[in-house]
């Protein structure tokens, strides 16, 4: 599933094409993704100028006067501007015209992604009880020191929770506890105030590198131009179990906690 990266990167190269632009038509293929359409969103879109081309956590919003439509990509989806007269493939589920002549075009082979609505002065429950943005002023060592204390839970378990902190997924959770010198398995609640510091700062580290790298590609991810993100070439944990670490040469380990993939080094994470 695309993490925060790969949609900060489908949200900066969106914007340029989209900010601005007058919505002329609003065209649904089918009356569902993971969750129902609203069946009225063409008529609250159309006609509308889009104002902003936001993320929160790992959902994209475009904004225009009246709200925002509120996309998630699930697991393989694509949003791309095409030249209007693109012809539809196979998932090509979402179609929003505009001005320029131009199509911004949802493709979900998977439909887990969703398009909801969010109006103007409210918050959609998707997003109310989200955590801080990890590149906020919000969220640094002292806030993760905080909401820790008294838990039992894992340190990496704690790191994915998006009522905690959003977009830090998989990949970025494991990377920065990594970089962070933390065992993954450690008790939340007696990891100190410094280490936390460090992990805060290597989750900065991390998320900025891999924008800047346009994100990770795994399976099904591909910017909107169509270029896969080269952050996956970086990771020197992630996917890794039974390699040698590339710092110390160690074997790494793996395991499966809360269901997902986890991979450290005994040597460097402690």
């Amino acid at each position: 599933m695309p993490e925060l990266p790969e949609v900060e990167t489908t949200r900066a190269g969106l914007a340029p094409h989209l900010l601005g632009q007058r919505i002329t038509a609003v065209v649904l293929r089918r009356p569902d993704l993971r969750w129902p359409i609203p069946a009225e969103l063409p008529t609250l879109l159309t006609g509308e100028r889009i104002t902003a081309v936001r993320r929160r956590a790992k959902y994209l919003l475009i904004d225009v006067a009246a709200g925002s439509a509120l996309w998630h990509l699930g697991m393989s989806g694509s949003l791309r501007v095409l030249a209007g007269d693109t012809p539809v493939r196979a998932h090509d589920h979402v179609d929003v015209a505009l001005g320029s002549g131009q199509v911004l075009r949802f493709n979900d082979p998977r439909r887990f992604g969703c398009l909801l609505w969010q109006a103007c002065g409210h918050v959609h429950p998707l997003l109310s009880a989200l955590g801080p943005e990890p590149l906020s002023d919000a969220f640094d060592g002292d806030y993760l020191w905080q909401r820790s204390r008294g838990r039992n839970t894992a340190i990496k378990t704690l790191l994915m929770d998006q009522g905690v902190v959003v977009g830090v997924g998989n990949i970025y959770a494991a990377e920065s506890l990594f970089r962070a010198g933390i065992d993954p398995r450690r008790a939340a609640g007696r990891v100190s105030l410094a280490r936390y510091r460090r992990l805060a700062d290597a989750v900065r580290t991390i998320l900025r590198h891999a924008i800047r790298r346009g994100g990770t590609t795994l399976r099904d991810f591909i910017s909107p131009d169509g270029a896969p993100g080269y952050f996956e070439q970086e990771l020197l944990v992630y996917g890794r179990a039974g390699l040698p670490c590339r710092v110390c040469a160690t074997r790494l380990r793996g395991m499966v906690m809360a269901a997902r993939a986890t991979v450290w080094c005994p040597h460097c994470q402690h």
